[in-house]
């Protein structure tokens, strides 16, 4: 039996049609009940871990991008989201956003606790599958955010912060653009893999968040300079490697739909390194590991709404455009109040934005999408829409979260580093970082 209520579904075997059968994929073109195929589910289960292993990823290239004597607090507000969020999308997450008999804004609660998934089908994979797969979506969604936080934050404040969002904010606004009864999703609006969903909701939320934290002692005069480039570097890598899952499992098949997303994945990321290095040489002389790491993510943010939309050659387009938009944005960010540690804003926010706006722009490239001026107008409203909401919806979340507990450190532990004071734990030893033992100054 298919289990049926979502955009990935219904889009990508549906709305997608055209692109598929121009592409060769007969098979998504047929009208009878779909049947378990053991091909594309076996493709699911991989592309699924391939997600998964990006949040650790995550934590990597933000951690490496931190101060020593915080890289295991930043790390964690990563790793803590598999399972903080692993367990809230089958409670609560996965119905909010997917369960069938919703409306325009969200869903009910038919499916929660993963209630009567068991033995359905959401195209041609067993519905534990799918929801499996949307379950790294929602994670990383949420520890995206952290980077614009860090070392500053407290861990429990957000841990509660993460929970709420991704019930409230995350799952509603996936509903919004994944579901069939979503109202971007009957609006039409093209987001293949989450650059609305997952890119502008992180990143405005990034941005909101570290504006009521407020900036870190020291910011701007202090430089906050990477301590383990290496560790970026390996971030980005895992980043990468799970995008391919991330961007071509969301054709939910082992298709030509999810070859084409495949491709686009490799070429962007490609264009948007080389686009960085390039503008980086120009205006400091000299191209570094952190800018292609840099660039390479940017590449992979602006492709992912589009990339089983547009043509292997207009993904140059989008991955350079998108480095561009987003260099510039690091550029002036301290014209900004707000102190996004790790831009999370400028890389995931500006180029999520960028790609929203030209997969509008470049659906023509595979036959895509609706006339040009209708579907610019369509994603223009997603991307409005989505800001409103995340942002709106993280002020008032961050604020209901301070009325519980304190959501900042105090002086004394942002100054020693919060790894030791929330985790008992360090990243070195004195002797790897030369720096004396930081002292217990209290709990989180």
């Amino acid at each position: 039996m298919l289990h049926t209520p979502t955009r990935t579904a219904r889009t990508r075997l549906g709305a997608l049609l055209p692109l598929a059968v121009m592409l060769g994929g007969a098979a998504l073109a047929q009208t009878e009940a779909p049947k378990l195929d053991t091909g594309d589910t076996a493709w699911m289960i991989v592309a699924s871990a391939m997600v998964l292993l990006m949040t650790p990823g995550l934590a990597f290239f933000y951690g490496g991008l931190s101060r020593t004597q915080s890289v295991l607090n930043t790390m964690m507000m990563s790793v803590v989201c598999i399972g903080l969020i692993g367990v809230l999308w089958m409670l609560a997450g996965y119905s909010i956003a997917f369960a069938p008999g919703g409306n325009g804004f969200f869903s009910g609660l038919a499916n929660a606790g993963f209630n009567g998934l068991k033995d359905q089908l959401t195209g041609t994979i067993p519905s534990f599958v799918f929801a499996a797969f949307q379950a790294m979506f929602a994670i990383i969604a949420v520890a995206l955010i952290s980077g614009a936080v860090i070392e500053r934050m407290r861990f429990g404040a957000f841990v509660l912060f993460g929970a709420l969002w991704s019930l409230l904010i995350y799952a509603p606004l996936a509903h919004w653009v994944w579901n069939a009864d979503g109202w971007l999703f009957k609006m039409g609006a093209l987001d293949f893999a989450g650059g609305t969903v997952i890119h502008i909701a992180a990143g405005v939320s990034g941005l909101v968040a570290a504006s009521v934290l407020g900036a870190r002692i020291g910011f701007p005069k202090t430089a906050h300079v990477p301590h383990n480039v290496p560790f970026v570097l390996l971030g980005a890598g895992l980043l990468w490697f799970g995008w391919m899952g991330f961007n071509a499992g969301s054709a939910l098949a082992a298709n030509q739909t999810a070859a084409l997303a495949f491709m686009t994945t490799l070429v962007a990321p490609a264009a948007a390194m080389l686009t960085w290095l390039g503008l980086e040489s120009v205006r400091n002389g000299k191209p570094t590991a952190v800018g292609a790491a840099t660039g390479l993510v940017v590449g992979l943010v602006a492709i992912t709404p589009a990339c089983a939309f547009v043509s292997p050659l207009a993904s140059v387009v989008v991955g350079a455009l998108g480095a561009a938009a987003s260099f510039a944005a690091v550029q002036m960010k301290n014209r900004v109040k707000a102190d996004d540690a790790l831009d999370v804003f400028a890389c995931h926010g500006v180029a999520g934005i960028v790609g929203a706006l030209l997969t509008g722009a470049l659906a023509f490239t595979t036959g895509s999408g609706k006339p040009w001026g209708e579907q610019m107008i369509i994603q223009i409203v997603g991307v409005v829409a989505a800001i409103v909401w995340t942002g709106l919806g993280t002020f008032v979340l961050l604020k209901l979260v301070g009325l519980v507990m304190p959501l900042r450190v105090p002086v004394n532990q942002e100054i020693a580093g919060i790894d030791v004071s929330a985790h008992s734990e360090q990243g070195y030893s004195d002797s790897e970082t030369g720096l004396g033992a930081p002292v217990f100054v209290g709990g989180d």
